[in-house]
């Protein structure tokens, strides 16, 4: 018999809420996560924001979880004590050419089912944030800013207390199908004392983010032939001077670029009321490249003026190089425009395995759905 039922890879926010749903369902659950922390990999370097869903293709995933998912994300923020505040979000048009894409969104959220989201004129953005000026927005009223650790750890907690494994500073190095399971072949980090084991597992959950395609290449999947190899997108932000914290309220969006690479370079706001900008989009890092989470100052002065035209207020010494994330994105971005999210359970060969793949935004948000999806395969639901 295997040693466990359900083995999660990767302890960000979607594996851990993987895991804490798995071992409450019953399933004998480990989680394996290669950093020292849960959540301390690419789920604590983003904007913190629970997105409503009005930019995603409809009937994609990423529209259908994200709408589910915020819902889940802010219950379960309120009853485990995680912070998670509406804010609301204005989604701006700063010339006439925008108005157009403006409705285009609007309409797009409408068929994604995204609640209360309405295009508002110049004097209700004023009323909603004086200092922000537009033409235009789209106001969503349940867009929201949380604690991503926070929520992280607390799905790691719920997973721990039901049972599940948690098993920091284990890189899963090597997955071999078995007759009744996975054997999965786990290192510490370099230069740890500790020495490596292998496990069977009846199920194996891909949710290794950055590294999610490497673990589906080890189960044996073709990665180039399905158009699963990531490339690693920075996305830099660059802080707000302090003087300007409480100015504004709400997170504001331009209308996203035409070739839909980003969201466009927005305001941000955190639990503390501070603000900065980001992310913007930097060419792909190199296949395999190290990760790399300096940021250029030499970019400040494309946040400046991205970011001038709605927020007259800012003056470039403003700013200064704050963080950065990682986008775990597909190469099909550069040849479709759009990649989903990749949610795959697989059979055959490669039976009690589920794959996560290109996991990026909105996969916050998304990420309570998706455990609901994947624990759906694991039961037998789906």
């Amino acid at each position: 018999m295997p040693d466990v039922e359900v083995t999660v890879i990767g302890g960000g926010i979607v594996g851990c809420a993987v895991a804490a749903r798995a071992a409450a369902a019953g399933f004998a659950t480990a989680l394996v996560e290669r950093g020292p922390l849960l959540g301390g990999g690419i789920s604590s370097r983003n904007s913190g924001v629970a997105h409503a869903g009005m930019y995603y293709p409809p009937g994609s995933l990423k529209a259908r979880l994200c709408v589910e998912g915020r819902r889940l994300l802010k219950t379960f923020c309120e009853h485990h004590g995680v912070r998670y505040r509406e804010c609301g979000k204005l989604v701006v048009a700063t010339s006439q050419a925008d108005l157009g894409e403006l409705e285009r969104l609007h309409a797009l959220g409408e068929a994604n089912g995204v609640e209360d989201l309405r295009l508002i004129e110049s004097a209700e953005v004023a009323s909603l944030a004086p200092a922000v000026r537009a033409l235009a927005a789209l106001w969503s009223p349940r867009s929201a800013i949380l604690d991503v650790e926070g929520c992280t750890r607390a799905f790691g907690r719920l997973a721990g207390l039901a049972g599940a494994q948690i098993l920091t500073g284990a890189d899963c190095v090597g997955l071999d199908r078995q007759r009744d399971g996975w054997r999965l072949e786990v290192r510490p980090p370099t230069g740890a004392t500790r020495e490596g084991w292998r496990h069977t597992s009846r199920w194996v959950v891909n949710a290794a983010g950055l590294y999610s395609d490497r673990i589906a290449e080890f189960a044996g999947v073709d990665i180039d032939r399905e158009g699963w190899r990531l490339r690693w997108v920075k996305g830099n932000y660059f802080a707000i001077s302090p003087r300007h914290d409480g100015r504004v309220e709400r997170l504001v969006y331009p209308v996203p670029p035409a070739d839909g690479s980003s969201l466009g370079v927005h305001l941000c706001l955190d639990l503390a009321g501070r603000m900065r900008l980001g992310p913007d989009v930097e060419p792909p890092l190199a296949p395999r490249a190290a990760e790399d989470y300096t940021v250029d100052p030499d970019r400040l002065e494309s946040f400046y003026l991205g970011a001038h035209r709605f927020l007259p207020f800012l003056a470039r010494r403003d700013l200064s190089p704050d963080m950065c994330g990682l986008r775990p994105r597909r190469i099909a971005w550069w040849t479709d425009g759009f990649a989903d999210f990749v949610i795959r359970r697989e059979t055959g060969d490669l039976e009690g395995l589920v794959n996560l793949v290109g996991i990026e935004s909105p996969g916050v948000t998304a990420a309570p759905a998706i455990a609901r999806q994947v624990v759906g395969y694991l039961a037998g639901e789906a």
